[in-house]
């Protein structure tokens, strides 16, 4: 136990809250993946730091580490940055990169990303606390590009789309929102893995079964489902599925 003390407002702009925060006299206000928008006058009240994972402007907003798998990018990583008013806008005082590797999740990035930040954040405090200024510099609009919130439309494979895109979704939102397939009756059928499959032979955009493998048929390529999970049941491999469900071979 660490004997921190630990407070929840409702809504950290209130008077209160802000009293509270200024009762200790911290040199800095720490924020990470708080879904609240903080505004005046907190913003000029502290010094207040986000850590956020991306490389800056590279990906600002809600979902950065999902929108870094999906769009295929082989690198990100976390910045420090000063809040301000815009979304994730404010000058970057400190970054460090980290490679996406061909079968990360975002549970497998989101926790080599969860060191690195923590790295990150001790190195600026103590820089803080060497009385030292940290080294801001301002984003450049140019590069910025944003990580909009994850919609059930992003969830939904889209046989319209190439398979390789398809396979980035399904790593992306894994194992924490998951992707799913529309079967033939509406069902929606949740997708935990899958890979690239073989595009020999691919009969037809949409689902099939072939030599006993659940493929999803692209519009260029197929993706196999390695592991699924129909509505209300456990996950379990695509064979099992099959074993209980007839699609079209």
């Amino acid at each position: 136990m660490l004997g921190l003390e630990i407070a929840q407002p409702e809504n950290v702009n209130d008077s209160d809250a802000r009293e509270l925060i200024a009762s200790v006299a911290p040199d800095a206000v720490i924020v990470c993946a708080f879904g609240a928008l903080i505004k005046e006058p907190l913003l000029s009240d502290h010094e207040l730091l986000n850590v956020h994972p991306s490389l800056l402007p590279r990906w600002r907003g809600a979902a950065p580490i999902e929108r870094a798998i999906m769009a295929g990018d082989e690198l990100t990583g976390v910045s420090i940055m000063r809040l301000t008013a815009g979304l994730d806008s404010g000058p970057v005082c400190l970054t460090a990169g980290e490679p996406i590797l061909p079968q990360d999740t975002f549970g497998s990035l989101s926790a080599r990303l969860e060191r690195v930040g923590g790295q990150l954040l001790v190195d600026t405090l103590d820089t803080l606390a060497r009385g030292e200024p940290l080294p801001f510099s301002d984003q450049e609009e140019r590069l910025v590009t944003y990580a909009e919130k994850i919609l059930p439309a992003d969830r939904l494979l889209d046989p319209a789309l190439p398979a390789a895109q398809l396979e980035r979704v399904v790593r992306a939102l894994h194992p924490h929102v998951g992707a799913r397939v529309a079967l033939a009756d509406g069902t929606l059928l949740g997708v935990r893995r899958a890979v690239p499959a073989d595009q020999a032979a691919i009969p037809a955009v949409g689902l099939f079964v072939r030599e006993g493998h659940l493929l999803l048929g692209c519009r260029q390529g197929a993706l196999e489902l390695i592991e699924v999970q129909p509505p209300g049941k456990r996950p379990m491999e695509a064979s099992a599925f099959l074993r209980g469900h007839g699609l079209p071979s």
